[in-house]
């Protein structure tokens, strides 16, 4: 009774925060939880905040010994159930994280068959289709070469000045083509594709979840990404911590929302393709490149469904008769891009109705910092 118990807390716990982690009639969510956490683990878990915090803090509110908290919550970060910021030559501080993008992407080299068929059962409920055509956690970007000089193009639309605008690069296998080739349904793109930078490159250097590369390394993905036809997804923020190049058919968030009948309402992208079937000769290769399945073969042409376009420009780079450009949308049918990922967070709370839990752990008291000081 207490075990479950403490894992319905912990579960509650998580949903709380901005990306959630509903409940489902059938308890996966609590298996999964189960598979990834101890009780003790649960159980310390539930008192870490949105921000980061020394031990000793945190064992104030857990009932521990500020030693027994450190040594606890070390272990925790290790596993990946829980975030870790260590700058040299200061103590480590501890926050909680979001199960996606987190805890889950965390255990990229721990996976199991049977973790895997519970998160294949959870991951429609986990992405809740009406909250992330709000506020999404990834956006769409074009692949840059898709881009003509005509554009006027933001320097959060382009993934090359996204890049450049870090000096820390890592890169970790991504965890959705990982999950599908251990269960025997996996593609033949790429693994190693998931670029982490920034802040957040220490974390997954210290848990040995990817390796570091350097600039060069890291704008060559971009080329690779093209070429192998994945779709470019950075965070959801003008200034971004990870990009994911991504297929539609390993990718967890890109095979949901390819369910949807119309996944141009729900990617947050700034352009649509626009089709000139006069100079199309109906090779095919942009059927095989979209991975929205928004071009069809229609003749000897090919026809396009806008509805399930969303921009990532993979359909112009190799097309042999340039029938193919990339139009930007109107303002109103663009999402807005948060300046910060805080603000990403803030705002995917308001969506959740989660904001009072947000003001309580901190998160946005420090995004309003400057306000609530001008105001004093």
């Amino acid at each position: 009774m207490m075990s479950k118990d403490v894992f319905k807390k912990l579960a509650k716990h998580l949903d709380n925060l901005p990306g959630g982690f509903p409940s489902t009639e059938s308890g996966v969510e609590i298996r999964i939880l189960h598979r990834l956490f101890t009780e003790e683990e649960a159980k310390l878990a539930v008192h870490l905040l949105l921000i980061p915090e020394e031990a000793s803090a945190i064992a104030k509110r857990a009932g521990l010994t500020a030693e027994e908290a450190a040594s606890r919550l070390e272990d925790m970060a290790k596993k990946g159930l829980i975030s870790r910021y260590h700058p040299k030559g200061r103590k480590p501080k501890y926050m909680a994280a979001q199960f996606v993008i987190g805890i889950w992407e965390y255990h990229v080299n721990d996976l199991s068959p049977e973790l895997i068929k519970d998160m294949d059962e959870y991951m429609p409920h986990l992405l809740d289709v009406k909250v992330w055509k709000k506020t999404p956690q990834l956006r769409t970007i074009p692949v840059g070469q898709s881009i003509s000089v005509k554009h006027e193009v933001m320097a959060y639309e382009n993934a090359e000045q996204l890049i450049r605008s870090h000096k820390r690069f890592l890169v970790a296998p991504c965890i959705c083509r990982r999950e599908r080739t251990m269960m025997g349904e996996g593609c033949d793109k790429p693994e190693e594709m998931c670029l982490i930078m920034g802040g957040a490159v220490h974390y997954y250097e210290e848990n040995g979840l990817g390796r570091l590369i350097n600039l060069d390394d890291a704008l060559a993905l971009l080329k690779e990404a093209d070429k192998e036809g994945l779709v470019i997804s950075p965070s959801n923020a003008k200034k971004i911590a990870n990009i994911c190049f991504c297929c539609g058919c390993c990718c967890g968030v890109l095979c949901t929302i390819k369910k949807h009948p119309k996944p141009a309402e729900i990617v947050s992208s700034p352009f649509n393709v626009s089709y000139d079937p006069s100079s199309c000769k109906g090779c095919g290769v942009c059927i095989d490149r979209c991975q929205m399945d928004a071009i069809k073969p229609d003749g000897d042409k090919i026809v396009v469904n806008l509805d399930r376009c969303i921009g990532c420009g993979l359909c112009i780079t190799t097309c042999p008769t340039e029938s193919f450009v990339l139009e930007r949308k109107p303002e109103t049918k663009q999402t807005e891009v948060p300046g910060s990922l805080r603000q990403t967070y803030i705002k995917l709370a308001r969506e959740r109705g989660k904001l009072n839990f947000i003001r309580l752990t901190g998160l946005w008291l420090r995004s309003n910092m400057k306000n609530l000081s001008a105001r004093k």
